[in-house]
Order: C-alpha cells, then sequence, then structure tokens
C-alpha cells in the first residue's frame, strides 16, 4: 500500500559529535522549523538517552543497539553495590525491549573494568562483614549476568586497558568479546587467595575447556588480547584507535539478524554441551519452524529464491 504523502512541518535537530555524547545525553545544539514532503510512515525514533552523567554505568540506545558503559573511571570501572544495581536494572530494561537484538558492554576511562572494588571488600574483611557485604554485592551481579546470559539478544564485550578480575570475567562471559590490541586480562583471584566469581567460570570454562581454564586461574599472571583470541576468547583484535569504530561495526553486523535467528541460535548453542541429542534435535526443529513462521523468513526465502529470475 502507498504511503500518503503531505506537506507539514518538522522540527530539524542538529547534535554534539558522538564524543560528546558518551555519557548518553543528547545535547541539541539547534532548533529550526521548516517545511518538505515526507511521507507518514510512523513516529521519528532518535537515539535514547536513558542515564544521567553521574550514574555508575550508563545505558544509551541507538536503533537495535543498546550500549552499557560501566562509569566508575576514577576507580577503573571496579564494581562495587552501586553499580552492581545500576547493572541489573539496565539489563532487565533491556532484556523487555523487543527493539533490541545486540548489547555492546564497554568501559569508561583507562580501563574496561578492574574487578571487584577492593577497598570496600578489603574494609568488609577487616571488619568481618564480609559475608553481608559481597553477599549483597554478588546478589545483585549475578542478576545481572544471569540476565545477560538468558535475554534473546546478543552482548558484546568491547574491552580495552586492564580487565581483571571480575572485570575479566565480564569480557568473556558476554556472548562475544572485541578487544583493542592494548588490552590486559588479570585473573588475579589467586594472587589474593580466593577463587572465582562474577560469571568467570561460565564464560572461559565453556570456551576453553577445564585444563585451559586451570591454567588461566593459577598459572597466568595475565596475557594479551592476542592470547585470548588464540584461545578462542576474544572474536576479533584491533588498533586501540580502532576500536569503537570496530565495535559499531560488529554491532551493526550482528543486529542485520532477525530476533529469531539471534534468539534459536543462542540458545540452542549455550544448551548444547549439556543436552542429550533427541532432546537437542527436538529443540532445533521448534526453533527453526518458529522463526520459520515470522514475517522475516518469508520476506528472506522470497528474495532468495527470485535471484537469477
Amino acid at each position: 500500500m502507498s504511503v500518503p504523502w503531505r506537506r507539514r512541518a518538522h522540527l530539524s535537530l542538529s547534535f554534539r559529535p558522538a564524543q560528546e555524547r558518551r555519557t548518553g545525553i543528547v545535547t541539541p545544539r539547534l532548533l529550526r522549523f521548516s517545511c518538505s514532503n515526507e511521507p507518514l510512515a510512523g513516529d521519528f525514533k532518535m537515539p535514547a538517552p536513558v542515564s544521567q552523567p553521574d550514574d555508575p554505568a550508563l545505558l544509551r540506545i541507538d536503533g537495535p543497539i543498546a550500549t552499557i558503559t560501566l562509569n566508575r573511571p576514577a576507580a577503573f570501572n571496579s564494581i562495587n553495590l552501586a553499580i552492581a544495581k545500576r547493572l541489573e536494572q539496565l539489563a532487565s530494561q533491556i532484556e523487555g525491549d523487543d527493539g533490541i537484538r545486540v548489547v555492546v558492554l564497554e568501559g569508561e576511562g583507562r580501563a574496561f573494568s578492574a574487578g571487584g572494588d577492593l577497598q570496600t571488600i578489603g574494609a568488609a574483611a577487616e571488619a568481618g562483614t564480609v559475608t553481608p557485604v559481597v553477599g549483597e554485592l554478588l546478589k545483585h551481579y549475578h542478576a545481572f549476568i544471569e540476565i545477560l546470559r538468558r535475554m534473546p539478544k546478543i552482548s558484546l564485550s568491547s574491552v580495552h586497558g586492564s580487565a581483571a578480575g571480575a572485570g575479566m570475567g565480564l569480557a568473556f562471559v558476554t556472548d562475544l568479546c572485541i578487544a583493542a590490541d592494548d588490552a590486559k586480562f588479570t585473573p588475579a583471584y589467586a594472587k589474593i587467595g580466593v577463587s572465582p566469581d562474577g560469571g568467570s567460570t561460565v564464560g572461559i570454562v565453556g570456551t576453553v575447556g577445564s585444563r585451559r581454564a586451570l591454567q588461566i586461574f593459577l598459572a597466568e599472571d595475565n596475557f594479551t588480547a592476542q592470547q585470548a583470541h588464540d584461545w578462542g576468547l576474544v572474536a576479533k583484535v584491533v588498533p586501540a584507535a580502532e576500536l569503537k569504530a570496530a565495535t559499531r561495526q560488529l554491532a551493526e553486523r550482528l543486529a542485520q539478524n532477525p530476533p529469531a535467528a539471534i534468539a534459536g541460535t543462542k540458545s540452542l548453542v549455550y544448551q548444547a554441551a549439556t543436552t542429550p541429542v533427541k532432546q537437542q534435535l527436538d529443540a532445533e526443529e521448534h526453533k527453526i519452524i518458529m522463526a520459520m513462521n515470522t514475517e522475516a523468513f518469508r520476506t528472506a526465502v522470497k528474495k532468495f529464491t527470485s535471484k537469477g529470475k
């Protein structure tokens, strides 16, 4: 059906460069009214800023891509209770938004994340309150990780600088990871006498297996982005100056996939290792038939079969 045209006034805005909008606040520079012939084909949707500049984690939504920015640069984006609660809130919001297909996680400042906030945790250990303090922190942070893994969207970590402890775990618990060539991953746990948390074993063991995981956690002081790539933990290593652009390019490529393809593939891949063959085949049948009942599939097949005619 053709869209009716009529002359209408519209609001035209110009915005500051992306670097000035990293906080998620879109700042209009210029407002003007003009008239033009445009189709009345639905509402115009701008990138949605949903955070304040001083929030411990920021959310920016641009079409099908949501970006979460860890925003404690002075503390190298270490994870405390405030950021854990905020991450859980943002993940819940993203999970419920059917328009989002890809979630990017990045860190503000010089590091991706230094892991748990040892100032807070150390003080709790000295005071004998480590059980309630860390328990409350991990309740919210692990809820965030659980949502990230189960949501029918692809999560992509974009890592620069240091990713240590739980920060390393966050980099690898996402579905995919892209890293700058200057990124350094530091397990850190064994050095301070503790075992991994924050989803570290979930992402790493599932990717590299138990032997390599033991090596990483107990025998590696740190390792490079290239080593992580060689082990299958990082999908792509790029020059540090190109990380933002390369992350955006990969996120846009992932977002081209229809929602049913993303959701079905992610679910099937993660359950494959622990699901009996017959049950996995049944799940594949169920997921593909669901996807074949979507308009996206019908359109894609029609386009494919019409080639060469």
